[in-house]
């Protein structure tokens, strides 16, 4: 059996849809409301085959639509990205910005994200663009231009009240994680390591370069390590770097994601928040972390 999930952001989410779709879809059960005017969901005996013409069909209502099985839907492990997943902004390049060559590391930076260049090589050379900058620059970034992206709280929050762990994997820079991962209430974090030295960035990254494939080990090695199944792990991300995670992942899901992750994806959500992610696990509202629901 396999669930049809609706979402959409608060209050946009029209009842009328819900049961056209049940009604074209074949639902075999109820459609169960997770949050009033915006999430929804009911269960259906096949995925249908009409899947992404109807997705691109409802777009303009800003409605996420997925298919997903009905069985082990609650995950045990949450495997987020950090850059405009967690947060809503690069960190390379928001130094970058702060370098005087913000938009030079931009224009990189979104071809990797879309898979156009070698992760490892734009990460070098964007890093290299970085040198001289003081590493007190850091904080001033993290102050003044990082911003976490909404619902990352309760999304942390609630999986973690339900006995999950929660671990931030990125490809930027455990001078960022380290901090975001502490704001969020992550139990752990990976990522590159900018070199410093005498106060100053020195245009390198530590190797070896966390990447794609370094992410897909950190999922079976944290799966492993927690004796779970990779098919209890919720991963998360938006780019290309992410795809090999997302496509191991019992539920990998693309946030946002840059064209070609969003195509790849099993699972996408191109307008809702965080909390998406908790509605696709079959939580309520109700289910979520008291302190922090919306």
């Amino acid at each position: 059996m396999f669930v049809i999930s609706l979402i959409a952001p608060p209050g946009g989410l029209e009842p009328a849809l819900v049961s056209s779709l049940e009604g074209a879809y074949g639902a075999i059960g109820p459609a169960v409301w997770l949050a009033p005017d915006e999430a929804a969901e009911f269960p259906v005996a096949a995925v249908p085959g009409n899947l992404d013409a109807v997705r691109a069909e409802i777009a303009g209502m800003a409605v996420d639509l997925n298919c997903l099985p009905a069985e082990n839907r609650r995950k045990k492990l949450l495997l987020a990205d950090m850059d405009s997943t967690m947060i809503g902004q690069e960190c390379v390049d928001e130094l970058a910005a702060e370098a005087g060559v913000g938009a030079r590391v931009a224009e990189i930076t979104a071809r990797a994200m879309n898979g156009e260049l070698d992760f490892e090589a734009a990460l070098t050379e964007r890093v290299g663009l970085l040198k001289g900058l003081p590493v007190a620059i850091i904080e001033t970034v993290i102050r003044e231009r990082i911003t976490l992206a909404p619902g990352g709280h309760a999304l942390v929050a609630t999986m973690k009240a339900h006995g999950a762990r929660a671990v931030l994997v990125s490809g930027g820079f455990v001078q960022f994680t380290g901090r975001i991962a502490g704001r969020l209430g992550f139990d752990e974090h990976r990522a590159n390591r900018l070199i410093e030295r005498e106060g100053l960035l020195t245009g390198e990254v530590a190797r070896p370069i966390l990447g794609r494939e370094a992410k897909v080990s950190a999922l079976a090695g944290l799966a492993a390590q927690m004796g779970i199944a990779e098919a209890d792990v919720l991963a998360v991300g938006d780019g290309a770097n992410d795809l090999g995670m997302i496509a191991r992942a019992g539920m990998g899901v693309a946030l946002h994601a840059k064209p070609v992750v969003a195509a790849a994806a099993p699972v996408r959500v191109d307008h809702g928040d965080l909390t998406a992610l908790l509605y696709l696990q079959g939580y309520g509202r109700e289910d979520f972390a008291p302190s922090v629901t919306p």
